[in-house]
């Protein structure tokens, strides 16, 4: 047969800087012969694969001649489609592939030997194909390449490698992953190989390949391993034996297993099963303590198939539990012994089961042989019976917790609601709605058929209060009786605060007429509690069940106590409400009686304030006049008085005696002549002399008195207006530095003494000058006038907080803290101090002031160092304008 080597040949070309890898296909090539296209044609029918043809010419151009039917099958490909474009085919191409198929293309182009390669592709189904190509590349005369290639699919032989391939690397990986030993034995025993690898053995290969049984192994063990080898070739089929050998770690057991490997020859796989060995006794000693458990277990235990149910094992546990003999439940199934109170918890414990295997504490009902429903937490697990799955059952009866449990719920039911009831009766003054809701809880809690409260009047009878019932029973709401016989009945039997419990209406001893009424309304069972008010009864709290009769139990009668007394305190409440509501009218009404009064007497106040203030301003204003014509008269008559001085003093020498005296002799009125209107000549005359000092205490005395009205003013004024401040940045130094210059002459005149240790770098403050600098001129006054001369102050300032604090500290007489309290405050000075009241009114501008500023004021009295008055003022950086 004719070889044909297909080319599959991507050409590489430099066009316009650009390197592009593409196969370039001719549609024609006009001097191809026919003949030669139809014999090609019946060749590669007849060929596994496709053909094809082509022809490279030196101008790059590729012309394709042919290509095989074969194409289709191999890339699912119409030989036109890959004549037309041969790029369709290089597509397909696996990606994992290309490189090495393009670096198998430039090798043979560039050396010109036989072309091979097997790659992958991927048809346009989606299929993956392993495909083998070859080719021949041939020299033409005219200098052009002419490619003769095959492809075939070995998809088939790549599967069938890989297989072997997995085949082999997982026998490979079994064996090495055996951990046993492997020896290849003759039949007289002699150690023809071995397989080690993984096991722990002392000798090496060379010292056991080509030795005897008898010199390796003991005697009686070689004995035992030659009779086995001698059974395994004669018989033919494998053999067995179990040995025990001394080792550095003490005696272990092995285990031979002997196959035919060969003629005469044995392969021997032996494993250390001391381990085995071991777990088959532990196995043992556990059976045995597993027997002993499971007989003295206070639990049920119990062993069942899984299918059935059937019991196989019980203990003594499951016996007093319930209640049936051990021969009377084996063999039989739990659904025979009607065990299950409910089937469904058979079937989900067997899903549980065949699900995870295990199931844990599920509560479970079960029925004993007596009949009594108890509750048990079952715990079970799936085991293997000699083949048969069954089921391993532990029951731990809970009964009585469930009943502890379901008395505690009840308990906590009884409680809540009692405690509702306590809060409703606290939070509410309804009684109609307190009372309603109370029956209608009661009778959700008793499950009873009707709950209901009466009450008992010596004049209106018996009537019903509040009432819950089944809408299925008569209604007891609206009925009332006057019957005195009934009445007396019904009041001897919840007489002396008794509880009235009826199981059974028809048992009961009583009059017709109360039987009448317990038919009437289809009262089976009852249970009543007086209710009592000052040991007085006042009603009852009534339950009664109307379906059949009914054991009433001890929390129940409990409950119904309880709420009697909580029902009695509600009413007890509600008439305390009532006889308040009265005098709550009543107060009221003399509330509105005294609030009259009181507004009648706010007006009169009111009036006064108005006149007061009218008062106090025309006065303060008419003083203030008074006083500054007082003070001119007297600065007037001191200045006239040091003139006459003078000139008596260039006057004789007697007359001096005269001005010694320092008298000036006054006119009687207080005013200076009038030119228009001349004095009477014994007007004009009359003088009175007045000593210097006299006339200097009568200005000192109008000066305490002006300054001390002008502080009235300015009190009334901030009291009315508030105080306004005109806030600035203020560099504190400067500002106390100037301050301070304009007090030196008061403080020569009281030889005071200043010291200013006030640094010169403080931040700004913001704080109006003026009023600061009557604020410190006020502090160093106050010192002044309650000390002797000689005083001594310091001076000094601190930045804390945001905060500038001043401190001016003297030596002089120190104050109380009940003083120093009150200094800063508006308050009654002492009336024999005239200069008491002047500073108290400058003392509290002075904490307006500051307080006006955003800070404090005070002062602290010590023995040792004197008064020290502070003031705090905000920094400009973090203060906040602050007016009244």
């Amino acid at each position: 047969m004719a070889m044909i080597a297909l080319n599959i040949m991507p050409i590489a070309y430099i066009s316009k800087g650009q390197r592009v890898d593409e196969i370039v296909i001719s549609p024609h090539k006009p001097d191809f012969q026919p003949e030669k296209i139809t014999l090609l044609s019946t060749i590669a029918a007849n060929l596994p694969g496709m053909l094809f043809q082509i022809l490279q010419r030196q101008d790059g151009s590729v012309f394709i001649p042919y290509v095989s039917s074969g194409c289709k099958y191999l890339s699912e490909l119409e030989p036109e489609a890959v004549q037309a474009d041969f790029q369709v085919l290089y597509k397909l191409i696996h990606p994992q592939d290309i490189k090495a198929f393009a670096e198998s293309i430039n090798v043979c182009r560039t050396t010109l030997r036989p072309w091979h390669w097997e790659g992958r592709i991927i048809t346009p189904s989606g299929k993956l194909k392993w495909i083998q190509g070859t080719s021949q590349p041939e020299l033409q005369e005219a200098g052009d390449f002419l490619w003769n290639g095959l492809l075939m699919d070995i998809t088939d032989r790549k599967q069938a490698q890989e297989k072997l391939q997995e085949s082999e690397a997982r026998y490979k990986a079994i064996l090495d992953a055996i951990p046993d030993l492997m020896f290849r034995i003759s039949r007289d025993g002699e150690y023809l190989d071995l397989k080690s690898e993984g096991a722990n053995i002392t000798l090496s290969r060379e010292e056991i390949v080509g030795k005897h049984l008898q010199e390796l192994l003991p005697s009686d063990v070689a004995t035992i391993s030659q009779v086995a080898i001698a059974k395994t070739l004669d018989s033919g089929t494998l053999q067995t034996c179990e040995y025990q050998l001394p080792t550095p770690l003490g005696v272990r057991d092995y285990e031979a297993r002997l196959v035919v490997s060969g003629t005469d020859e044995v392969l021997a796989i032996v494993r250390d099963i001391t381990d085995r060995k071991q777990g088959e006794v532990a196995l043992q000693n556990l059976a045995q303590k597993f027997a002993k458990a499971f007989s003295c277990s206070p639990d049920s235990i119990t062993i069942s198939t899984l299918q059935e149910g059937r019991f196989i094992e019980v203990n003594d546990s499951f016996v007093k539990l319930s209640g049936y003999e051990r021969d009377e439940a084996i063999g039989k199934t739990s659904f025979e012994l009607n065990f299950w109170v409910h089937d469904r918890d058979r079937l989900n414990l067997v899903q549980e089961l065949q699900t995870t295997g295990v199931a844990r504490n599920l509560e479970v009902e079960f029925r004993q042989k007596s009949g009594e429903i108890i509750t048990t937490l079952l715990s079970a697990e799936v085991i293997d019976l000699n083949g048969i799955p069954s089921i391993l059952g532990v029951h731990h009866d809970i009964t009585e917790r469930k009943q502890v449990e379901a008395q505690l719920r009840f308990c906590a039911q009884r409680d809540r609601l009692l405690a509702e009831t306590l809060v409703r009766i606290r939070s509410s003054l309804n009684l109609e709605q307190i009372l309603q809701t109370t029956v209608t809880e009661v009778r959700q809690f008793l499950q009873a058929d009707r709950v209901f409260i009466s009450l008992n009047n010596a004049n209106l009878g018996i009537r019903t209060l509040a009432e819950s019932v089944d809408p299925k029973y008569p209604s007891v709401s609206g009925w009332s009786t006057n019957d005195e016989a009934y009445l007396k009945e019904v009041r001897n039997l919840l007489k002396d605060n008794f509880v009235r419990v009826f199981e059974d209406i028809t048992q009961m001893k009583v009059s017709p007429k109360v039987k009448a009424h317990c038919q009437k309304f289809q009262t089976k069972a009852s249970l009543a509690v007086p209710i009592m008010l000052n040991n007085e009864l006042f009603g009852a709290l009534i339950a009664n069940q109307c379906s059949g009769s009914r054991h009433w139990q001890p929390i129940e009668i409990d409950l119904l106590q309880q709420m009697s007394e909580q029902v009695a305190i509600a009413i007890q409440q509600s008439q305390i409400c009532q006889k308040l509501a009265e005098l709550n009218t009543n107060l009221e009404q003399q509330v509105q009686e005294r609030t009259s009064q009181l507004q009648q007497k706010m007006q009169e106040v009111e009036k006064l304030h108005r006149v007061k203030d009218v008062v106090l301003h025309t006065v303060a204003h008419d003083l203030r006049t008074s006083v500054m014509g007082n003070l001119m008269v007297l600065k007037n008559l001191l200045n006239q008085g040091v003139e006459s001085k003078g000139a008596g003093e260039q006057g004789s020498r007697g007359a001096g005696e005269q001005g010694s005296r320092r008298e000036i002799t006054a006119s009687l009125s207080p005013l200076p002549p009038i030119p228009s209107a001349p004095l009477p000549l014994s007007h004009a005359q009359s003088s009175i002399p007045v000593s210097r000092s006299i006339i200097e205490r009568m200005i000192q005395g109008n000066d305490r008195q002006l300054t001390m009205i002008n502080s009235l003013l300015e009190i009334n004024s901030c009291e009315k207006q508030g105080l306004e401040i005109k806030l600035e940045p203020v560099q504190l130094s400067t500002l106390l530095g100037g301050t301070f210059a304009q007090l030196e002459p008061m403080l020569t005149q009281n030889q005071a003494t200043l010291k200013n240790l006030v640094p010169a770098d403080l931040p700004l403050v913001m704080a109006d000058g003026t009023r600061l600098q009557k604020v410190l001129a006020n502090l160093i006054a106050h010192g002044l006038q309650n000390n002797p001369p000689g005083l001594n102050f310091t001076l000094s300032a601190t930045v804390e907080a945001g905060m500038i604090r001043t401190q001016i500290q003297d030596d002089g007489v120190v104050m109380s803290k009940v003083e120093c309290d009150r200094l800063f405050d508006l308050h009654v000075r002492d009336p024999q101090d005239c200069c008491s009241t002047s500073i108290g009114l400058k003392m509290y501008l002075c904490r307006k002031v500051i307080k006006a500023h955003g800070g404090e004021i005070g002062v602290i009295s010590n023995r040792k160092r004197g008064l020290t008055f502070w003031f705090t003022l905000p920094l400009a950086t973090s203060s906040r304008t602050n007016r009244p």
